[in-house]
C-alpha cells in the first residue's frame, strides 16, 4: 500500500513562487514515475510535470520555463518548484506515483490548493 502526503500549497500573488512536496510511503517499486497533475474548477485534470526514477522529465507546455520538478529517491519524495506564478495556475494540485509493475499501478495524493491572485 502506497500513501502520498502533499504539502506546500497556498495563496500567492501573481509572479510569486511556491514549492510543493509529496512524500510517498509504503512499497514503491524501483521503476516508477512521480508527478503532479492539476485540476481547475470546471476543467479536466491535466499533467503538469512528471519525473521518472531515472530522472527523465516532461512538462506541460504552459509551465515550461517556470516550473521545475525534482525528486529525492532516497526519501521517495518529489518536489515541484513553481516560479512566476500566474492566476491561470490556480488549481488543486495532485501528486501521482505510477509504479511500473505489470500491470502498472497508480496512486494519488489528496490534493493541495494553489491559488494565485492577480
Amino acid at each position: 500500500q502506497v500513501q502520498l502526503v502533499e504539502s506546500g500549497g497556498g495563496l500567492v500573488q501573481a509572479g510569486g513562487s511556491l514549492r510543493l512536496s509529496c512524500a510517498a510511503s509504503g512499497s514503491i517499486f524501483s521503476g516508477n514515475a512521480m508527478g503532479w497533475y492539476r485540476q481547475a474548477p470546471g476543467k479536466q485534470r491535466e499533467l503538469v510535470a512528471r519525473i521518472t526514477s531515472g530522472g527523465i522529465t516532461n512538462y506541460a507546455d504552459s509551465v515550461k520555463g517556470r516550473f521545475t520538478i525534482s525528486r529525492d529517491n532516497a526519501k521517495n519524495t518529489v518536489y515541484l518548484q513553481m516560479n512566476s506564478l500566474k492566476p491561470e495556475d490556480t488549481a488543486v494540485y495532485y501528486c501521482c506515483v505510477v509504479v511500473f509493475t505489470i500491470p502498472p499501478r497508480d496512486y494519488w495524493g489528496q490534493g493541495t490548493q494553489v491559488t494565485v491572485s492577480s
